[in-house]
């Protein structure tokens, strides 16, 4: 069996998901998801909401988790988190070829919002071809900017081959093609 096991949320995620939530989020002093939105979430939004989950001390942990809502042909995806003890390792790769084999056959666009000093998080959605469009002040309250990144159709196609190399795509979706340089 695989160190690793990403699946859709499910109901009963509800309490290691915002443990997690406050492990990555809460304890560096950030705004956390609250149990409410956790709850709708876990309950509601699983088809595109997921969560990897590892042995860890002999005992099953989600490592990580990515949410991501669709409406239409658009895809938001709000939050990829990495529990500490499992940063560095394979669980970011896993989350987006989970939520990428989700979501590439039914959007057009997907758009990413990111505080400017997380690097780590812009340089992921560059690598995954996204562009940052506009930075909007005030999003999630007063003095939070963010910068928001889209990915959209033609970018999904000229970074297929990029995608299958990564492992986040096994093949091209309808309309992505594989042939092109990356």
């Amino acid at each position: 069996m695989s160190r690793y096991e990403v699946r859709p949320l499910r109901s009963d995620d509800f309490a290691a998901l915002l443990e997690v939530e406050e492990t990555v989020f809460g304890a560096a002093g950030e705004s956390t998801l609250g149990p409410y939105y956790v709850r709708l979430v876990c309950d509601f939004f699983h088809d595109t909401c997921f969560a990897c989950w590892a042995d860890h001390d002999g005992a099953k942990v989600i490592a990580g988790y990515v949410l991501c809502f669709v409406r239409g042909r658009e895809a938001y995806c709000t939050t990829l988190a990495v529990h500490p003890a499992f940063q560095g390792s394979r669980v970011v790769i896993r989350l987006m070829q989970a939520l990428s084999a989700r979501i590439v056959h039914d959007v057009d666009v997907c758009w990413f919002t990111v505080k400017p000093d997380n690097t780590a998080a812009r340089a992921l959605h560059a690598m995954l071809g996204a562009h940052e469009s506009e930075v909007r002040d005030d999003f999630y309250g007063k003095g939070d900017a963010r910068i928001v990144s889209r990915l959209d159709r033609s970018s999904m196609e000229r970074m297929a081959s990029r995608w299958c190399r990564l492992g986040l795509m096994d093949q091209a979706a309808p309309g992505v093609r594989t042939g092109m340089a990356a």
